[in-house]
């Protein structure tokens, strides 16, 4: 039987992360490589995956791709690309994905009401964070299911398992704002697909999870930090750092009787 600690190891995998350099991407990317695996770092951003390929270069083995997720052949490239550099693709992480605080230039941001929401940042969202994963998965499990197995994870969102609480953007002093709703849907899109893929690939070895993150502080204003942890039992917002463990979990043999599970990790939000 081997020790517990050896099931996290993922010396000779290799693993693809969209989003890879963005706010939790870049510790997945971290995180996946200190526990061996070579990990390719997939994101729109090619310089800022570049930085961090070279980061993770000093001490693993890490590839930056660019990568449109919206985009059928960017996304194969991306795949190939992993099977080039690296021999094969053992895990694939989908957590690209559009919000608006992270991409103000998408229109109707956090100013727009329902009824007058955008009907093109509502496509352009859903293609983003529900199409990519699809897209992605469409050009990873050929590989996985070449060499017999593999595993894939879902970066889901507490807003896939319950509606925002429109509250919390609204600060008194400023004028209203709302969590725009391709974010729930889009999420919530991708904990269906999770369960899909979970059963569409069993008995074939490949492993399809969830993680559902609760709020992850990154500068937000006091009023929404105040209203956001208030509603958590731990009484706080997440730091982006502890969502990591999870998702190694979830990617490696340490979760190895797990598909087509949901793992949440939001401080109590979704408990009360």
């Amino acid at each position: 039987m081997a020790h517990v600690m050896e099931r996290f190891n993922l010396d000779g995998r290799v693993a693809v992360v969209t989003g890879g350099a963005g706010l939790l991407g870049r510790g997945f990317c971290r995180t996946l490589a200190e526990a061996g695996a070579a990990v390719v770092i997939a994101d729109r951003n090619k310089s800022e995956a570049e930085k961090l390929a070279a980061e993770i270069s000093q001490t693993g083995q890490a590839l930056a791709v660019e990568v449109n997720v919206t985009q059928p052949d960017s996304v194969r490239a991306m795949a190939a690309a992993a099977k080039a550099s690296f021999g094969r693709l053992d895990v694939l992480v989908c957590s690209a994905a559009l919000d608006p605080k992270f991409d103000p230039h998408l229109g109707g941001g956090y100013e727009q009401d329902f009824e007058h929401f955008p009907l093109e940042s509502w496509h352009q969202a859903l293609d983003v964070n529900l199409t990519g994963a699809f897209l992605s998965v469409q050009a990873s499990a050929p590989l996985m299911l070449e060499q017999g197995g593999g595993v894939m994870v879902m970066i889901a969102s507490i807003y896939g398992l319950s509606g925002p609480d429109q509250r919390i953007y609204h600060d008194p002093h400023k004028p209203p704002q709302y969590k725009p709703a391709y974010y729930p849907a889009s999420k919530a899109g991708l904990l269906g697909l999770t369960r899909y893929l979970a059963a569409y690939y069993a008995g074939r070895g490949i492993r399809v999870n969830a993680l559902t993150p609760g709020g992850v502080f990154n500068d937000h204003d006091a009023f929404f930090e105040r209203e956001y942890s208030a509603r958590t039992m731990l009484g706080r917002m997440a730091d982006k750092d502890e969502m990591n463990a999870a998702l190694l979990f979830l990617a490696s043999d340490a979760s190895s009787y797990m598909t087509g599970s949901n793992l949440v990790v939001d401080g109590g939000w979704t408990a009360w």
